[in-house]
């Protein structure tokens, strides 16, 4: 089965970078860290990395800039969402009746959503079979059979009946209903038309999300697009709010982002590399660079993993270190706590192994 297009621009990506680099996957192998075999694995699209980590010093080994880097993480979180997706029929496709009958991947936590802008061309009633299944907002598949042929006088109605729904609703704001809009001055997230907000939507839900995380002073752009940045933001806020980080905008969430008693803002890249500096005292650049690896410096950066856990904070420590370290993901994002929490792992060995990704990424590049 080919992979899903998530996947494969995933890919693409990655072939890119070690296209440009000039190397060999056995070479970048050694050099970031993880075999040569599973790099190849994952520049063909047949695999997706399950740590991030693993893909971040693939592409510094490559020589990605922080733009390259930014994407190439959007990408990686897109084709993980994938990865082990149950496989669906396309609802709406410019295929053959025969071809439509082919599964295809699905989002694993929320249905994909075509690009902004792309056009899809609809099946003729007569050609949907019963195994064809569309993605509901909600994510549950909803099937719908017809008989297999339609009388002529049948078939005309559904037409006029079909013309008259496009009609009613074309002049609705996308996934709403004239009823669902909310009037002005209302609350966006509590009409009926937001419910639960998750990655993978694109709507005027998730950019109020986004409008609501700027306000608690949330570094993140307002493009309605709830991709890895707003995953990231959201999951943060609720850590801070003291709600259940699930990293969707449920009812807690919501309350609490129009309460506004929440502050995101937290110190600049450049007090947290000088902190750094004053607490890693032994080998300051090379501490420095490893944060900048981590979490580019951002003491509310997290990064889930595949497994359940997640990472935290500027060194982007584990659920499991936290544990160790007697943390938790709200000390985690005090920038000074998690810069001398990591100071104590260091001790253990004197080392960053620790951050093996991050630490093989750096032994060919220059300290900054």
């Amino acid at each position: 089965m080919a992979a899903s297009p998530h996947i494969e621009k995933f890919a693409a990506h990655l072939r890119m970078l070690k296209d440009r680099s000039g190397r060999g996957y056995d070479r970048l192998g050694k050099e970031a860290g993880v075999s040569g075999s599973s790099l190849h694995r994952y520049c063909s699209g047949l695999g997706v990395p399950a740590d991030y980590r693993v893909v971040h010093a693939f592409a510094k080994v490559c020589g990605a800039s922080a733009e390259e880097l930014r994407e190439l993480h959007r990408l990686w979180a897109l084709a993980d969402s994938e990865r082990d997706a149950p496989a669906v029929a396309p609802a709406v496709s410019a295929v053959s009746a025969e071809e439509s009958r082919e599964p295809v991947s699905g989002a694993r936590d929320a249905p994909a959503l075509p690009a902004e802008g792309a056009q899809t061309t609809a099946v003729p009633e007569e050609d949907v079979t019963p195994s064809q299944v569309t993605v509901g907002r909600d994510g549950a598949p909803r099937r719908y059979r017809l008989p297999d042929k339609l009388s002529s006088r049948w078939a005309v109605m559904a037409a006029v009946l079909a013309v008259m729904l496009v009609a009613g609703f074309v002049w609705l704001p996308s996934g709403r209903t004239a009823g669902d809009s909310p009037a002005a001055g209302d609350k966006v997230l509590d009409s009926s038309a937001c419910g639960t907000v998750s990655m993978g939507e694109h709507d005027e839900c998730v950019r109020e999300v986004q409008r609501l995380l700027v306000r608690a002073k949330g570094r993140l752009a307002v493009d309605g697009d709830f991709g890895p940045e707003t995953l990231r933001r959201v999951t943060a806020f609720q850590v801070l709010a003291g709600v259940t980080a699930r990293g969707v905008v449920d009812e807690d969430t919501k309350k609490a982002l129009y309460a506004q008693k929440v502050s995101m803002a937290t110190w600049p890249t450049a007090r947290v590399a000088k902190r750094i500096r004053e607490v890693f005292v032994e080998d300051p650049d090379t501490a420095v660079a490893v944060a900048r690896c981590a979490s580019f410096l951002d003491p509310l950066y997290v990064l889930p993993n595949t497994n359940g856990s997640r990472n935290w904070g500027v060194f982007q420590i584990s659920d499991a270190r936290l544990r160790d370290l007697d943390g938790t993901p709200l000390r985690a994002f005090d920038p000074d706590w998690n810069i001398r929490a990591a100071h104590r792992l260091w001790a253990v060995r004197h080392d960053f192994h620790d951050w093996p990704s991050c630490q093989a990424a750096l032994k060919n590049t220059p300290k900054s």
